[in-house]
């Protein structure tokens, strides 16, 4: 009976190992899921904030 206990035992630590592999993983998928879209709406963000008309022109006054 031992070595059964032994194995269903092991079978057991296995499928939780497994479990927690795939929950890992889903977490990670799901955080740079959201990673790039936070990066994507940066680079929109700077894209408009471009004024590459501003500099061209210098006021002076004497």
């Amino acid at each position: 009976m031992d070595m059964i206990g032994s194995i269903a035992d092991y079978s057991m630590m296995m499928s939780q190992n497994q479990l927690m592999t795939n929950v890992s993983t889903e977490v990670l998928s799901m955080t740079l899921d959201s990673f790039q879209g936070q990066a994507s709406e940066v680079v929109k963000m700077m894209e408009s904030s471009v004024q590459p008309y501003l500099g061209q022109n210098i006021n002076t006054y004497v």
